[in-house]
């Protein structure tokens, strides 16, 4: 059967400005994938055709590894992060101590964490933050003097505001006291570099699809010689070394592999690029529109995301008037809920401006046509709502 392996890097007549909530594929996950879906064959089985699938895993694992720098056989393979930030806090039990976890977290770790410590009757710690989205640690120097923390958990980069979390001092904090450290690295993975070796977590967690890999695929770090149970979510024939059972997705991680191969390759040329495009888009929205601002401006960020406050715009009105541009009132999996972002309220922003705030984040195929395109249609939406909000309000 012959296909045409040509992909487009997203919605041609869409400017596409929502990135963390999912990349567009890349056209090297796309062939990946689909080449293996024409193939047949479970890893685990032991004939040639199981051994042909059993190489496509070997070979995304050793590309992630790669990527991450870290040993293939420190890597698990999941459905996504969600997974991988559950199997890493279930790692410990509340009985073993305090889990701590920044007020900021995605929803994936903090209700993760909330109902690990209800139904242990544990305890939950969460770290807060400053205006700039800066993790306060004095909660985690306090609970590390009085003893029990039995695991943190910090996310590298956020995913609604970009803001990165220096992990030293919490590494070293965690060390000192034999507490195992998490990150979820969902946002991190594949936009800038990193190398395991160098960043001391016992437990790291990513997703395919933010890095241009598809979706319902993704990864959890284990750094090899931590200390902790074995505690696996999925039970039944042992796959993953036991950590996670399963037959595994080949089609699946193989786009993942492909994905973190091509995302490795000019990681840092591309970073540099994209966090321009990324200040043209504030600079503008700045210039051209009074009253607005950037949170966590003052911050290290990823480079491809802006979250950016329009008081008296409501972010669901200007979204509904310009729908040709793809972009976020917060994270994608907490759309339609009914409360402002848990993270820009724990920024100090109030409900008002918190539900009047856009995420926009850019990543490998954004180019200088669509933040042009976006500029203007972000510009002329919220001028649009601001005024029918003025003539609402009038007696």
């Amino acid at each position: 059967m012959e296909l045409n392996m040509a992909v487009e890097a997203g919605p041609t007549d869409v400017v596409y400005l929502d990135y963390n909530a999912t990349a567009p594929l890349r056209p090297e996950a796309f062939a990946a994938t689909v080449d293996a879906l024409q193939s047949v064959g479970n890893a685990s089985s032991v004939h040639q055709a199981g051994h042909d699938a059993a190489s496509r895993v070997d070979l995304a694992r050793r590309r992630l590894a790669r990527l991450l720098g870290c040993a293939s056989s420190e890597l698990i393979f999941t459905s996504g992060a969600t997974e991988a930030n559950n199997l890493a806090l279930h790692a410990v039990s509340s009985g073993d101590g305090a889990l701590v976890a920044t007020a900021v977290e995605h929803p994936a770790v903090l209700e993760a964490a909330r109902a690990i410590t209800a139904s242990d009757h544990g305890q939950l710690i969460e770290l807060p933050v400053n205006r700039d989205g800066i993790t306060e640690l004095g909660p985690l120097e306090e609970a590390c003097r009085r003893g029990g923390v039995a695991i943190v958990s910090a996310m590298l980069a956020n995913n609604e505001t970009g803001v990165l979390t220096d992990l030293a001092p919490v590494i070293k904090m965690a060390r000192e006291v034999g507490a195992l450290v998490h990150t979820d690295a969902t946002q991190y993975v594949g936009r800038l570099p990193l190398d395991l070796n160098d960043l001391d977590v016992d437990l790291l967690s990513l997703s395919a699809h933010k890095f241009g890999g598809p979706q319902g695929v993704g990864a959890l770090f284990i750094r090899r010689g931590a200390r902790f149970p074995h505690r696996p979510l999925l039970v039944g024939g042992g796959q993953e070394r036991g950590w996670r059972a399963g037959t595994l997705n080949v089609p699946g991680i193989s786009g993942l592999g492909a994905a973190a191969e091509a995302a490795r390759i000019g990681l840092h040329d591309e970073a540099v690029r994209v966090a321009g495009l990324r200040d043209v888009l504030e600079a503008g929205l700045i210039s051209q529109l009074s009253d607005c601002w950037v949170n966590g401006a003052n911050s290290p960020r990823l480079p491809g995301v802006t979250s950016v406050t329009f008081p008296g715009a409501p972010a669901d009105a200007v979204l509904a008037a310009m729908p040709d541009v793809a972009a976020s009132n917060g994270s994608a999996c907490a759309s339609g809920a009914p409360s402002p972002s848990h993270v820009l309220l724990a920024m100090g922003l109030s409900r008002e401006d918190a539900d009047s705030t856009l995420r926009f984040s850019l990543g490998y195929a954004t180019t200088e046509r669509d933040i042009e395109r976006g500029l203007d249609a972000i510009v002329r939406a919220v001028q649009e709502v601001r005024r029918a909000m003025a003539i609402s309000a009038e007696p």
